[in-house]
């Protein structure tokens, strides 16, 4: 889906077609006031004060009429320039203009304003020539949005809307955004009952349903097993941790503002943990280490917990807390290569089991310049970034490199993948950090019997399971594969009274095979049973009729697919499982 803030031709339509929006909103709501009405990724919104009036959806429509009028009238847009002081005079009814213009920067003498026809608006600019230009836009939806972003302040009215040069360019638009509805993890969440949130628990802290913790087992248990074939030690550590351990680790200097208050409880000061490296470095310091025990690999399956912004919380791809896939790999200087070769390759692997094919790397590095985001050592800097150009050079990786983009201690390696909607979303992630080992003190004793300090790697394949489960619902629209469906059969007789013995035989059978089976027997009608499953998108939907019933066989349909086949129960089995046990993906 196109980035319009950053097309220079849609930016500028998108933003005069802002301006058209509020034109026709003065029109047909006299006392409407108007704050700010930027262009963002995906068009553009407006802020408005409608006094009593709230929006309905009905209203869109009318609104969209009126800017069609308007523009169709054809106005030039006209730009002025004003001194503070008579913008001030000009806008002095409208108390959130006055609040743009008080809050404008000292030095700047001049304010610009744009004129079409009888509405005039604050603008930097710039604009098309004339209001004949917008004539492919949409209203998207409306919303609440508080003054300022602040929840003390009035609520106002925010119009989304979106605005092309040609009617083809808006078509392909809007069914990119009904294909994105449709693929919305939160609905899809909702409709199969994976997860769920309520504002007693709190904003960004989702439910896992039992459905949606089976999907969650089941790649714990994925990403578990290739951890401990690679020789993994997973541990266990407290959610919280004291202020000082953050001090320690820099995280209280460097990430503050993104943590949950502190708590003080007896005389220790506590923070809910938004990261977990400095509890790993207490597990890796908990014994003397010899040369010959590195790489040390310590992983873990942790709950963390990170302040979002509220109007950024959204289902489970952005939390305020999460389950991070997260590692911590004791090097020595000599190893970061082969081990961070193994990393990227995990990383490769897991892609290729999942059918991930649209991804790129990034290198982020720090900027040279801001030393307060920054660690400041230049020599272990360029030390860090050095090696991991060396590195993903040597494997013949395609990266780009993104300055300041680093986390405070050391640069890392971000995969970013484009979804099947959507702007792209880092995934994966691999940081090499030479900081925080210096800091906790850690060592290990070198061939010679002298103390060296190691390097840690710091990765996380899926990210965590919240954004990767959001992920993998939208890219498969929850059909999900087999070996990740909550339900993997739903076994549902023809006829309960007559194949019901059959069905309910047939279903302990998979049962005791490990398969998540449901069976479906109710006095409804088949047409309607069958129809649930496949809106259920269960992968494997057997129907058993008195045929199946004489001989013993199964006759089942694949989700998506009409087309029935028959087998006997034997086959049946083992067709299931060995596609379980490969994670075969659906087709």
């Amino acid at each position: 889906m196109i980035n319009i803030k950053e097309n220079e031709r849609l930016n500028k339509m998108n933003h005069s077609c802002a301006h058209l929006l509020a034109q026709a909103v003065k029109h047909l709501y006299k006392e409407a006031k108007f704050w700010v009405g930027p262009v963002i990724e995906e068009g553009f919104y407006y802020d408005i004060d409608l006094g009593d009036k709230t929006l309905t959806e009905e209203d869109l429509p009318k609104i969209e009429r009126e800017m069609k009028k308007i523009a169709k009238d054809g106005k030039r847009i006209v730009r002025h320039e004003l001194t503070k002081e008579e913008a001030l005079e000009m806008f002095k009814e409208d108390p959130y203009k006055l609040d743009l213009i008080s809050r404008m920067d000292e030095n700047e003498t001049t304010i610009s304003c744009y004129t079409q026809g009888d509405f005039t608006d604050l603008c930097r600019g710039p604009h098309v020539e004339t209001v004949k230009e917008l004539k492919y836009f949409k209203l998207i939806k409306h919303s609440g949005a508080y003054w300022k972003g602040d929840a003390n302040n009035k609520m106002l009215q925010r119009i989304y809307g979106v605005c092309f040069e040609t009617e083809e360019d808006l078509d392909n638009y809007l069914q990119e955004l009904e294909e994105a509805k449709q693929r919305d993890h939160r609905k899809i969440g909702k409709e199969q009952e994976l997860f769920m949130t309520h504002e007693l628990v709190g904003s960004g802290m989702p439910l896992w349903l039992p459905n949606g913790a089976l999907i969650r087992h089941e790649l714990e248990n994925y990403i578990y097993q290739k951890e401990e074939a690679m020789g993994y030690n997973h541990v266990y550590t407290p959610c919280v941790g004291t202020v000082n351990l953050y001090k320690t680790s820099g995280h209280w200097d460097h990430y503050k503002e993104n943590m949950f208050p502190m708590m003080k409880v007896d005389e220790e000061e506590f923070v809910l943990r938004p990261m977990n490296c400095p509890h790993h470095m207490l597990v890796y310091k908990n014994k003397m280490h010899s040369y010959r025990d590195l790489p040390v690999r310590i992983g873990e399956f942790a709950t963390d917990f990170r302040y979002e912004a509220s109007g950024a919380v959204k289902g489970l791809e952005r939390v305020r807390c999460m389950c991070q896939n997260d590692a911590h790999l004791f090097v020595r200087p000599d190893q970061i290569g082969d081990e961070f070769k193994r990393v990227v390759s995990l990383i490769l692997d897991v892609y290729k089991d999942f059918g991930i094919k649209d991804y790129k790397f990034r290198l982020s590095l720090r900027d040279k310049n801001d030393k307060e985001k920054y660690f400041d050592d230049d020599e272990m800097w360029d030390t860090a970034e050095n090696k991991l150009r060396e590195v993903l050079n040597d494997m013949g990786v395609d990266y780009f490199e993104a300055e300041g983009e680093a986390a405070f201690y050391g640069p890392k390696l971000d995969v970013e993948v484009k979804p099947a909607v959507g702007p792209e979303v880092t995934l994966s992630t691999c940081q090499l950090d030479f900081l925080l080992p210096r800091r906790f003190e850690l060592t290990y004793v070198d061939s010679n019997g002298e103390k060296q300090t190691p390097v840690v790697i710091h990765r996380a394949i899926f990210g965590t399971f919240d954004r990767f489960t959001a992920f993998l619902i939208e890219e498969t629209k929850g059909a999900f594969p087999t070996w990740l469906a909550p339900t993997q059969v739903s076994v549902i007789p023809v006829s309960s009274e007559f194949q019901g013995d059959y069905a309910r035989e047939v279903t302990e059978k998979l049962k005791e095979q490990g398969i998540r089976v449901e069976l479906d027997d109710r006095n409804e009608k088949l047409g309607y049973r069958l129809r649930e499953a496949q809106t259920k998108k269960v992968p494997y939907t057997l129907i058993l009729g008195d045929n199946e019933k004489q001989d013993n066989t199964i006759s089942y349909r694949l989700h998506g697919e009409k087309e029935t086949t028959t087998v006997s129960e034997e086959e049946f089995i083992k067709l299931i499982k060995e596609e379980i046990e490969k994670k075969e993906l659906r087709k």
